[in-house]
């Protein structure tokens, strides 16, 4: 064989390996992933195990947060960068539920499926499905819990909220209002229900600081306060911090939601007296395997998906089903 010959084979070869190997590049599924923040430790769990999905099934994952809850523009310009960098698929917790909105639009237009992961959009049908808990069940949970572990004594309660208008917000509100046997807004409303019985609203964004100024600030408006829903774990860790420099920390019923390690920890401390866990790992998997699907066959996933929540306590009241702080420590995400 001459080597002119040789030459030409060779370049053949190495043309044909090339378009092979761009051709399985553009195969592989690009999916983002936007979450709130990248502190959060739900938030933290969430990447992890979009990581672990992704490489499982063969997928290339962007990742991107906003700087703190609340951070609607630096979600704008993560959604911007991932479709510039190939996704077809954006999975997002949303900061701002309806500011969003415009954006999640003009991706759709140019063929992104959306779905949202434990935050619906405002309006919910703004994304093309919805993997989360069911947030407002999540509230009637520990709000029963509250109602029976309150045994009779009238209640004076604290609400550490998230912050005015977003539905995760209002549905854990709404839901232990319910719960508890208050009037409340349904599911479906983003707006805070009141009542007689609560004599302190605050916003805490869901972060342990703010959870324990909240706290205080809440103390000095009424001293004799007996329960306190937080929006989550670190707020509800923030308000027992508050209550313990004050010395009434064991004369309060603390009640929260999310089923991290940590406070899960605090369940088993006698911190918090009853969670909801919801399971952050299992929507950021169901997500990937969603839109590794789509780079297959082009369909889109639709409507919402109950990722589970299950009530956490070491101390059962009578016709509240619960697991114990065993069981949420093999389901807990987090730092174990």
């Amino acid at each position: 064989m001459s080597k002119t010959a040789f030459t030409r084979i060779a370049a053949t070869l190495a043309a044909g390996l090339c378009a092979s190997a761009g051709a399985l590049a553009q195969q592989q599924p690009v999916i983002g992933l936007i979450t709130k923040t990248d502190t959060n430790p739900f938030f933290v769990k969430m990447k992890e195990g979009a990581q672990a999905a992704a490489k499982e099934q063969g997928a290339k994952l962007l990742s991107a947060a906003g700087k703190v809850d609340g951070d609607n523009a630096g979600q704008v310009t993560a959604i911007e960068n991932m479709i510039a960098g190939g996704a077809k698929t954006i999975l997002i917790t949303p900061n701002d539920s309806k500011a969003i909105v415009p954006a999640i639009k003009k991706a759709q237009e140019k063929g992104v499926m959306f779905i949202a992961l434990d935050s619906p959009a405002d309006p919910a049908d703004a994304t093309d499905a919805l993997f989360a808990t069911d947030n407002y069940k999540a509230g009637q949970l520990i709000g029963r819990y509250a109602k029976v572990a309150m045994a009779g004594k009238p209640a004076k309660i604290a609400t550490l909220d998230l912050f005015p208008g977003h539905p995760v917000g209002a549905q854990r509100h709404n839901g232990f209002m319910e719960g508890f046997g208050l009037k409340a807004f349904d599911a479906k409303s983003n707006e805070l229900s009141k009542a007689s019985e609560i004599v302190c609203s605050a916003d805490s964004f869901g972060d342990q600081a703010k959870g324990q100024t909240a706290m205080e600030n809440c103390l000095q408006k009424n001293p004799d306060i007996n329960l306190v829903y937080t929006i989550n774990e670190p707020a509800a860790a923030g308000a027992y911090q508050a209550l313990k420099a004050a010395g009434k920390e064991k004369g309060v019923v603390i009640v929260s939601v999310d089923g991290g390690c940590a406070g899960v920890r605090n369940v088993k401390n006698g911190v918090i007296a009853a969670t909801s866990q919801q399971y952050p790992l299992k929507m950021a998997a169901m997500g990937v395997a969603a839109g590794v699907q789509y780079a297959k066959d082009g369909k889109k996933v639709k409507g919402y998906t109950d990722t589970g929540v299950t009530l956490i306590s070491d101390k059962p009241m009578a016709g509240v089903e619960s697991k114990d702080t065993k069981v949420g420590t093999e389901l807990c995400w987090g730092n174990k």
